[in-house]
């Protein structure tokens, strides 16, 4: 993941501009640990390594509150626990190129995990498994790519999420 990589000509939309996938990425916390979730050995990018929960805005959730409405899904669908009702705070946005090639927009939010949800991979393709870490425990994590470990310190730097 590389924020210098150029943008590929061939990621354009219809008239011109360039077009981005925009990625919404969830860390959740629990008694000042973190839900890291490690990626499948087979994805595309980042296979093995850890991350917070989270995917791609879809064409058919486009509207309002986009962001947080995907972020909410992909919680559900990755790790079987619903959100709905909690709290979301922003921590950063920012931009990479996925190891296949992809200008990727990501947003970064945090939230507090409900009390008695208890996380299951739903596709081991996808989550091949979890940690509880706290920021620095994650920073020490050889898996731990350094965009992960800065967007989890500042999750964890900002005051708790209000329920």
């Amino acid at each position: 993941m590389s924020a210098d990589a150029p943008v590929m000509s061939e990621c354009l939309t219809r008239g011109g501009r360039p077009a981005f996938v925009v990625n919404v990425e969830v860390f959740l916390e629990r008694d000042g640990r973190w839900l890291l979730i490690r990626r499948g050995r087979r994805q595309a990018h980042a296979p093995g390594m850890l991350a917070g929960v989270g995917g791609k805005v879809e064409p058919d959730g486009a509207g309002l509150d986009v962001l947080e409405e995907t972020a909410r899904r992909e919680v559900a669908e990755e790790i079987g626990v619903d959100i709905t009702g909690t709290a979301l705070s922003y921590v950063e946005s920012g931009f990479f190129v996925t190891d296949d090639g992809d200008p990727v927009v990501n947003v970064v939010f945090r939230a507090t995990m409900p009390p008695h949800a208890q996380p299951v991979a739903a596709s081991a393709e996808e989550v091949e498994g979890f940690l509880w870490l706290t920021a620095a425990e994650a920073q020490g994590d050889p898996d731990c790519p350094p965009w992960i470990s800065r967007s989890l310190r500042r999750a964890a730097a900002q005051p708790g999420t209000p329920a």
